[in-house]
Order: C-alpha cells, then structure tokens, then sequence
C-alpha cells in the first residue's frame, strides 16, 4: 500500500513540474515572434488583398442586388464609438465603405480609428434608411445639429466582413 501511494506521489510530482516547466517555456516571447496583424473573427491572411482603389471600382461595377465575396485593405476612416461594432473604410479619394461585422460576431478596439486593416467578406450596394444613418451618426459621437441635418435616404456601399485583420506595428 506504501509503495502504491509512493508511486502515485511520483507521478503527480512529475506532471506538475512538466506544466510548471511548460509555463516558464511560454512566458517570454521574443520580439521576433510578434504579430504584425491583431486577428478578428474568422481567420484571413494578409495575402492577394486588394487595395481600396480597386475594390472603389468594383464597387462602382455593381448594382443594387449584386454581393461579392472579396478581400481588400484599408486606413479606419471613423469606428463605432460605443462598442467598435462598424467601421468607414475609404474608396479612393470621394467614397467610403460601411463594414459590419458577420453576425454581430465580433468588434474592433475602439482606439482603432486611423489604422490599417484588412477586410475579407461580401461587398454590396444597399439603401440605407435615414433612422439608421442618424443612429450611425448617433453612435460615431455626432452632434444633435448634425444628425438632425440627415434628412434622405443614401445609396451605400456596405461590406459584411468575416475576417478583420488590423495592423498593430
């Protein structure tokens, strides 16, 4: 019975110095090894990304209906003060993209704004009502005077991203 225990005392000495070990192996991380890009949602690469020009032409070739599942990257023109839950991407020099997020899945840092992302999902061309552009405006920190100021209807160009990757470097 003595022997039993002994060797059951072994054992669990064993397995808790091989995690201790484990954790002391994965605490220090050398600067090499860090990421260039914060993941969020499903996981996307970097790679074959268009830039925005191109996807301000693709979308200038659709119509109301149209979807296309594309990939392409950005600078955070303004983000959802309040929870990180949309974000404008701008097309060339005069458009701009609302992206939300698939399934309301995931959010973006709200410290975000003005950094370099690369989105992967479909882009379409939708009609947004005013109630939703005044409560974009509501959640982008826009003042009574200036959501009050959004009277019509506007044709959009959305994007539903599954996969956002944001630059952290």
């Amino acid at each position: 019975m003595k022997s039993l225990v002994f060797y059951c005392l072994i054992i669990l000495f064993s397995c808790t110095s091989c995690k201790q070990s484990e954790k002391e192996n994965n605490a220090v991380i050398p600067a090499s090894n860090q990421l260039e890009f914060s993941s969020f949602g499903a996981k996307i690469t970097k790679e074959n990304a268009m830039s925005s020009q191109q996807m301000f032409a693709k979308f200038e070739n659709m119509h109301f209906g149209d979807t296309a599942r594309v990939k392409f990257s950005a600078t955070i023109k303004e983000l959802c003060t309040k929870k990180g839950c949309w974000m404008k991407l701008p097309l060339g020099a005069t458009a701009e993209t609302m992206v939300r997020f698939k399934d309301y899945g995931f959010f973006i840092p709200l410290d975000a704004q003005g950094k370099d992302v690369i989105v992967a999902g479909k882009a379409f061309v939708k009609v947004t009502s005013v109630e939703e552009l005044r409560h974009y405006a509501q959640d982008a920190g826009k003042s009574v005077a200036e959501i009050a100021k959004i009277t019509s209807v506007k044709k959009e160009f959305s994007f539903e991203a599954s996969g956002v990757l944001l630059k952290v470097k």
